[in-house]
């Protein structure tokens, strides 16, 4: 009966699996084959040539290739479909020749080959024209759009990859706008109308600085491609996206200015497209204005209410108190080290270099078990005279060793080796207790600092939002352990920020699991007084290196932060197993590279990836007992079948499985996070 159910959920998985392949290859198709209309001067289609490029190799590359084909036929003569084909085929094959290279799958790789690739045949057709010159510059230009293609299609455009940058949405929605320059009606083009309402949207959602830099790039685009001869639209969109972003998260304010710093921008203007570009303008902020309210992040746009000094107030004091608890805990942390062992005996200088010359010697019986005691004695009485001095010498042991032993001066050496290698031991444990004790007293300082900052402020409580989203955990330790050295944690913060932790301590038992769950509670403070993730991060691993250094210990740190009203995710780890990210037959997975917290100082910095699950999707935290991180092909299989909506569900049948496959060689830990579709959410 399992066996039969077994063969059915494998069907189930695989059917899902080749229909999200073939949705997925026409999606290339289409949108290559859309983005040909789309072409600079000279007939160049860049925005496809990065498709293709972001493709990449196997049957997303060859659909992208294939819509290629079609968009040259429909949107090219002969001439300029040659060598745009020629540059695709060169990129797609070029991609799976390498396929399975490490450095194929980093999107710098992708936008720098197709540039180059761009810029190889297309010299040939610059060289052999009449007028090379003035046919250089578009083709560089063509090739830097290429490449900027390529580096934003690369999180959009991979198979099972579910990643929606912002950045890269917006680049590819500026794309297909362009492919529709050419609709008109009247003087008026409906692709530049509608970049119109894309660069008030970018500015209202993501600022000035945002505006700005959405306005001049898709301004320089459009100039470009209108064969304009002037920064014409650069300088309007420019502009215009500036003064919109100044009035960010306000629609109509956002639309108003960005139509005043249009029309101040080319009242003075003498073009033929000034014109029809302010009205284009007008249009574009009328499509804007009837955005519908989900696209941010609501069914409209609320307003922020300006705060009252006093609740401004409480707010700072709180978030003070906060952050010089974490500080006065992170000092207590430090202060309850217990060294393995205060100092280090000098004796050991004697035993190690007795080991390297006296074991071999005649002697050696004679000297260390019938005359044990006078041995002893003359090490003893040597040690004042070689601390110091820093070198023992002959005349520091009594006649009657000195005279007895036939390897003195092997002996001797060997003491002198060991004797620099023990002081130069102390001399680094001294230090360390020193910056130690400096770190404590920094971090008891500024603790005790924001404490009486924050006793000048008004006290007032402050309330936490509310977070929507579904978590599940589960938890088993190593087999003949009571307790797992694994600890997770989920919680929000008063920004509305969804927090999941897991941390696996060194080693397995109480001693790991206290090592974590501190990890845990520290890391927690500080995210919850309103501290960036990364710094916290890197101020958790610069105190415990230092506590490390005594008590040899270190631990990983899995760290998901997510605000479920936008699905923005960011994985951040150091020295974590992977994680990974399901939404329908999809599965990603998230690895990194940097060590576990305390095996590195100050400069460590942990492994950072962003994500954007969307509604309906999982994360899944796992530690490396659940999993081997080269071998994890079931657990990706496993969330690719998965059908249901229960995290703890998962978590459990996750957990099961491995220890099916696995055994309970480790502790294990998993935690799964699921962002339910809009209208089921619950509360966490």
């Amino acid at each position: 009966m399992r066996e039969g159910q077994a063969v059915q959920h494998g069907q189930i998985t695989l059917g899902k699996e080749q229909r999200a392949r073939l949705l997925a290859a026409g999606i290339r198709f289409f949108l290559t084959a859309a983005l040909c209309a789309a072409r600079c001067p000279g007939g160049y289609a860049p925005f496809a040539l990065g498709c293709v490029s972001a493709a990449g190799p196997g049957v997303g590359g060859g659909a992208a290739l294939a819509g290629a084909g079609l968009g040259a036929l429909v949107f090219m003569d002969f001439a300029q479909g040659l060598p745009f084909l020629a540059t695709a085929a060169l990129i797609f094959t070029t991609a799976q020749a390498l396929r399975g290279w490490r450095a194929v799958e980093d999107r710098r790789w992708s936008a720098v080959v197709a540039a180059g690739l761009f810029l190889t045949v297309g010299i040939i057709y610059v060289v052999q024209s009449l007028s090379p010159l003035a046919d250089a510059a578009p083709c560089l230009a063509s090739a830097l759009l290429t490449g900027a293609a390529a580096w934003f299609y690369r999180p959009l455009l991979r198979m099972g990859q579910e990643q929606l940058e912002p950045d890269g949405v917006l680049f590819l929605t500026m794309s297909l706008l362009l492919t529709l320059g050419d609709v008109t009606v009247g003087e008026l083009s409906a692709g530049r109308a509608l970049e119109c309402a894309l660069v008030i949207y970018a500015a209202c959602q993501r600022g000035a600085a945002a505006g700005a830099a959405m306005g001049l790039g898709t301004g320089l685009v459009t100039d470009l491609c209108a064969a304009s001869g002037s920064m014409l639209f650069g300088g309007a969109y420019g502009l215009g996206g500036l003064l919109a972003g100044l009035r960010q998260g306000r629609r109509g304010r956002c639309a108003a200015a960005f139509l005043a710093a249009v029309f101040l921008a080319l009242l003075p203007v003498q073009h033929p497209l000034a014109r029809p570009l302010m009205m284009e303008a007008v249009f574009g902020a009328g499509v804007f204005l009837m955005l519908p309210g989900r696209l941010f992040g609501g069914k409209r746009v609320l307003r922020p209410q300006e705060e009252s000094g006093s609740a401004a107030g409480d707010r700072l004091r709180a978030r003070l108190d906060q952050t010089a608890a974490a500080l006065r805990d992170l000092y207590d942390s430090m202060g309850r080290v217990s060294p393995r062992s205060t100092e280090e005996n000098p004796a050991v200088v004697f035993d190690r270099a007795a080991e390297k010359v006296c074991r071999s010697c005649a002697l050696c019986e004679h000297c260390w078990q019938r005359e044990y005691t006078g041995t002893f004695n003359a090490m003893n009485d040597a040690t004042p005279f070689l601390l110091e001095r820093g070198r023992a010498m002959a005349k520091d042991f009594p006649s009657y060793f000195a005279d007895r032993c036939i390897h003195l001066p092997d002996l001797i050496s060997a003491i002198n080796g060991e004797l620099t290698a023990y002081l130069l031991r102390r001399q680094y444990r001294r230090e360390l207790e020193d910056t130690r004790r400096s770190a404590r007293g920094q971090y008891a300082q500024l603790s005790e600092l924001l404490t009486a900052t924050a006793a000048t402020l008004e006290t007032a409580p402050v309330s936490a939002r509310a977070t929507r989203g579904c978590i599940g955990a589960a938890l088993r330790p190593r087999e003949g352990e009571k307790v797992c050295g694994d600890t997770l944690a989920s919680f929000s913060t008063q920004a509305g920020l969804l927090c999941l932790l897991l941390s696996d301590g060194m080693g397995t038992g109480e001693e790991a699991r206290k090592e974590s769950a501190l990890t845990c509670r520290l890391l927690r403070q500080f995210l919850e007084a309103g501290i960036e993730p990364e710094s916290a991060l890197k101020t958790l691993n610069s105190a415990m290196a230092l506590r490390g250094a005594d008590t040899g210990s270190f631990t990983t740190v899995d760290l998901l932060t997510c605000r479920p009203g936008t699905g923005e995710a960011v994985f951040y780890k150091f020295g974590a197993a992977p994680s990974y990210v399901k939404k329908n037959g999809t599965v990603r997975r998230i690895t990194g590279g940097a060590l576990p917290v305390g095996l590195r100082g100050a400069d460590a910095v942990p492994d950072v990836t962003r994500a954007t699950l969307a509604p309906g999707s999982f994360a899944v935290l796992i530690s490396d007992g659940v999993a081997d991180a080269n071998h994890d092909e079931w657990l990706q299989d496993l969330l690719a079948g998965w059908e249901g909506t229960d995290p703890q569900a998962l978590a459990t049948l996750i957990l099961a499985e491995s220890v099916r496959r696995e055994g309970l060689q480790d502790d294990c830990g998993v935690q799964v996070l699921y962002l339910p579709p809009e209208g089921g959410a619950k509360m966490v």
